[in-house]
């Protein structure tokens, strides 16, 4: 009679348990998470590291020459503001257009620099500079000082050959044509100024190298 009792009782209790189950709200389904695409950092991701410092807006960039200003082994120069930068060239630092006098030519200078012990010594080059020209009286030279850099000056004129090219050879005689140019002994190595043009031009142009040659500093 017990037994039969229990197992009465235990029927009566799994009834009621699953007449509860079966009236009670079924849980809410869980929500998926937002998706930010294949490869998309998820928002903890996104913006710097609470370490991490932005520059503002317009800083220069550290180690980064100034605007108008060029460097080459181991020193720093102003470019005249009527110079125009032009395109880069084999075996030239930078070449800049120079302003032409009325009713002449425009002229250039170039700014060559070949590394340590390398592109000649400074007679060398001044040598080759005059030999440039035909017809032309001994080069006017000149040695100087710019903020502890030892600056050697020369001036040349007479009919320019206008050597290019890998072999240098002329372009064509140019009469009329003057050459001034001014070798650096930089903390790297010479670095070589030459500007040329017929001689109205570089005449006008004459303060603004003076002035280039005066900014010269040394450092990047």
């Amino acid at each position: 009679m017990k037994t039969l009792t229990s197992c009465l009782m235990l029927t009566a209790a799994i009834a009621g348990g699953l007449a509860s189950t079966v009236g009670a709200t079924p849980p809410e389904p869980l929500k998926p998470l937002p998706s930010h695409g294949a490869g998309s950092p998820s928002p903890a991701q996104t913006g710097p590291a609470p370490s991490a410092k932005v520059p503002a807006a317009g800083a220069a960039t550290p180690g980064a020459a100034a605007p108008g200003v060029t460097t080459a082994g181991g020193v720093r120069w102003v470019v005249p503001k009527a110079w125009t930068e032009q395109p880069a060239r084999m075996m030239r630092v930078a070449t800049y257009a120079v302003p032409a006098a009325t009713g002449a030519e425009a002229g250039e200078c170039a700014v060559f620099f070949f590394g340590a012990g390398q592109g000649g010594g400074i007679d060398d080059n001044v040598r080759r500079w005059a030999s440039q020209f035909e017809g032309a009286a001994a080069p006017v030279r000149a040695t100087k000082t710019v903020q502890g850099l030892t600056v050697h000056t020369v001036a040349v004129s007479g009919t320019f050959l206008a050597p290019s090219g890998p072999m240098m050879q002329s372009s064509g005689k140019k009469a009329g044509w003057q050459l001034r140019g001014a070798i650096v002994e930089a903390p790297d190595g010479n670095v070589f100024f030459k500007l040329t043009g017929p001689t109205a031009t570089v005449a006008g142009a004459s303060a603004a190298f003076d002035a280039l040659v005066a900014s010269l500093r040394k450092g990047v």
